[in-house]
């Protein structure tokens, strides 16, 4: 009998552990967004078993079922198109082809501007160069001499002009000029930078590195260290460098088991924050709050037009407000990622615009004055990397180039010169004043039922289209022809620097305007009402399934060829 009731209690016991262990995976599962992006584990699966397909030239102009006279008109809008470009930049294009070959970036984006359906016909027709050789006011001059207005920002960097940063940067190396590239002890300025990044960042300490990338590792470093905690949350679609600790999903080779890659703005996600013990920090990139949920858009991607953005910035606010109760509650790390919009929301950044302070901070880009830079701000209790108990448990970091004289030099002409009055008037009324401009930009595109429309954060835009349409990639092909630089995202993302005046900026109107204007005469947004993203989609999808049967066949042909060898 005793041993009976054993049983029954060791089987009692077992099934309560079974039950509360599947109400933390529901917790968790709920706490996920349900597109496949916010699966990583399922997305690289899936990236796996895509084939790849080319459109031939009949069905390239028309993927979409157009008529025969709409896809004649975009056959031959096409061709014009990549004459006028290759005649446009001739020794660019030329620059770029040669560099391809043996620059692996060069390679990468040529082939992910457009979905991989048209990339070979658009390869071969539109060429665009990748080489520029000067730069000035707003605008940047390839190698045949045309000005183009810079919409790439430098992925970033920048923010006041390439004029500001060219003086930051001659001006910051006649700071190191005496000491050169003396590495190990430190220039002076960088006790001046110290106390100016403290100001901004409202945090006690500070950390030098190479690269955004490596000051994200080092936040996330600390924060497992001091918690001794495990777990890192990110969220669906934010990006924190390429470290394959912060990169669960598709891009990353190695398996990551101590990510948890949860829903923006939802309970869900406060109840596993609230819940869970195994978690050191939460990660938060405020770009997001562009397009929650989402990844950064990018023409390879863009198959429909079912890309959204939109800003909210009260809602985000709070989201932010309420991250920072459940983290302080719960002892988690919160880290700001401010990479991208440190000094682009406001001159203390994303901290200053929201109104949420978090633990640790990471800068890069625009604050090394136009040189390569990453920093980390933190709270003392954070950035400490040994522990007087246990002086063998340390968490290391190092790096060659950290606090190089000449980039603490740059970073200290920016720093400097952010507290100049002309520099800080260049903040009041920001948000307004690009908010306005987005909405004026939006209003032309209306009158004119042009299908496009921005969306933005600040001077931080992403395109997005109100037709169905296959053919929205085809629109940053257009944009260039009519004088704007892009990145190799496309119409993703647009990043005005804040030196744009009123007439600069109306010259990128009428730019646009017109690129949109001559895409739509062309045919490009043709549809009827059978064309829906979801009926693009799931065409999209019946191609795959085909592809994969070809691809199958072939190998099974393959396979079958060399183990019965024709007589």
């Amino acid at each position: 009998m005793v041993t009976t009731w054993a049983v029954y209690g060791l089987a009692a016991a077992a099934g309560a552990a079974a039950l509360r262990w599947l109400q933390v995976r529901l917790r968790l599962s709920r706490a996920k967004h349900p597109s496949l992006a916010g699966h990583a584990k399922m997305s690289r699966r899936i990236a796996k078993l895509v084939p790849y397909y080319a459109y031939d030239a009949d069905t390239f102009f028309a993927s979409d079922g157009a008529p025969e006279g709409v896809a004649m008109r975009r056959r031959a809008a096409f061709e014009r198109l990549g004459r006028e470009l290759r005649e446009r930049s001739p020794r660019s294009v030329a620059a770029g082809e040669e560099l391809e070959s043996g620059v692996s970036d060069v390679q990468f984006t040529n082939h992910y501007r457009v979905p991989f359906q048209y990339r070979e016909i658009v390869r071969r027709t539109l060429k665009l160069g990748a080489v520029v050789e000067e730069s000035a006011g707003t605008r940047i001059k390839d190698c045949d001499g045309q000005w183009s207005y810079d919409l790439t920002g430098s992925y970033g960097v920048n923010l006041l002009g390439y004029d500001f940063y060219k003086e930051c940067i001659d001006a910051g190396a006649e700071h190191a000029r005496r000491l050169g590239p003396v590495l190990g002890a430190y220039h002076p300025l960088i006790a001046d930078n110290v106390r100016r990044l403290k100001q901004i960042s409202g945090l006690d300490e500070v950390s030098f590195h190479m690269s955004g990338t490596e000051a994200v590792m080092q936040a996330v470093r600390l924060a497992q260290y001091h918690t001794r905690r495990s777990h890192v949350v990110v969220f669906c679609g934010a990006y924190h460098g390429w470290w394959d600790g912060v990169q669960p999903g598709v891009g990353n080779p190695r398996k990551i088991s101590d990510v948890y890659m949860l829903r923006d703005l939802s309970r869900a996600t406060l109840a596993v924050l609230r819940t869970r013990s195994d978690i050191a920090c939460v990660l938060v990139n405020p770009l997001q709050a562009l397009h929650p949920n989402s990844g950064a858009p990018g023409d390879g991607a863009l198959v429909d037009s079912s890309r959204t953005a939109r800003f909210d910035r009260a809602a985000y606010a709070r989201w932010l407000e309420t991250l920072r109760e459940v983290c302080t509650a719960r002892g988690i790390v919160l880290i700001f990622d401010e990479v991208f919009v440190g000094f682009r929301l406001a001159r203390g950044g994303a901290q200053e615009y929201f109104g949420v302070r978090a633990d640790l901070v990471t800068y890069g880009k625009t604050l090394g004055g136009g040189l390569p830079v990453g920093v980390l701000c933190g709270e003392h209790r954070y950035m400490k990397r040994f522990r007087d108990e246990q002086p063998a448990d340390v968490c290391f970091a190092r790096g060659t180039f950290n606090s190089h004289p000449y980039v603490l030099g740059a970073m200290h002409e920016f720093l400097r010169r952010l507290d100049e009055p002309a520099v800080r008037a260049t903040y009041d009324g920001l948000e307004a004043r690009w908010n306005a401009r987005a909405a004026r930009l939006n209003a032309r595109l209306e009158a004119a039922n042009l299908p496009v429309r921005v969306a933005n954060l600040v001077s931080i835009w992403t395109i997005v289209y109100t037709r169905p349409s296959r053919y929205n990639w085809m629109f940053q092909y257009y944009l260039r022809l009519h004088g704007l630089a892009l990145s190799w995202v496309g119409s993703g993302r647009l990043i005005f620097s804040h030196n744009y005046g009123d007439e600069d900026y109306e010259a990128v109107v009428e730019r646009f305007v017109a690129a949109a204007s001559a895409m739509d005469a062309d045919g490009w947004w043709w549809g009827d009402a059978s064309l829906t993203n979801r009926a693009i989609r799931r065409r999209i999808l019946r191609e795959l399934i085909a592809a994969s049967f070809r691809s199958r066949a072939r190998v099974g042909g393959e396979a079958g060829a060399a183990i019965n060898p024709p007589a």
